[in-house]
């Protein structure tokens, strides 16, 4: 009976072993995010090198549909440098996102309203495996961002005076 619990909590802790590799904090400036999900995604052997190095940039990303399937572009993975330029890969190459069909029409059904799109929020590490995280978001406008920087300074302040 105890070997099984013991197994049960090194499974328990190999799920909740997260390691943020990048992080998109212009998405959440730049949108608000109304819905996010984690997704798995298709990367070849080189790109999963360069990952757990650090060597991508989620910036620019936003995702796309086309034949039922969720595709990631405009992330810059850079290439890894201890392997030949034969074996390397394309860094903003489009990679597919590995989702259910549900999740995927429900997301699509949620981007079809005026203004709304999907980016790339975090890319982590879970257990072994590659993860990112998507937010289905509105643009900002320019008074939108402005009351958000005054509600954080708001915040801030409160807090230093608590801490007083």
């Amino acid at each position: 009976m105890a070997k099984n619990s013991n197994k049960v909590k090194k499974n328990a802790n190999k799920a909740n072993n997260f390691k943020l590799l990048a992080d998109n904090r212009y998405a959440k400036f730049q949108y608000a995010i109304s819905e996010t999900i984690e997704a798995g995604i298709e990367l070849l052997g080189t790109e999963v090198k360069s990952i757990r190095n650090g060597k991508a940039n989620l910036r620019d990303g936003y995702c796309s549909f086309r034949d039922g399937e969720i595709l990631l572009l405009n992330v810059h993975i850079s290439p890894h440098k201890n392997v030949g330029s034969f074996f390397n890969h394309d860094p903003l190459r489009n990679r597919k996102l590995l989702l259910h069909k549900k999740e995927i029409i429900k997301m699509k059904s949620n981007t079809e309203k005026k203004g709304m799109t999907i980016v790339p929020l975090s890319l982590y590490l879970k257990g072994s495996w590659i993860k990112l995280t998507i937010g289905v978001g509105k643009g900002k406008k320019l008074h939108d961002k402005r009351q958000d920087e005054k509600q954080k300074s708001i915040k801030k302040e409160i807090n230093s005076a608590l801490k007083r």
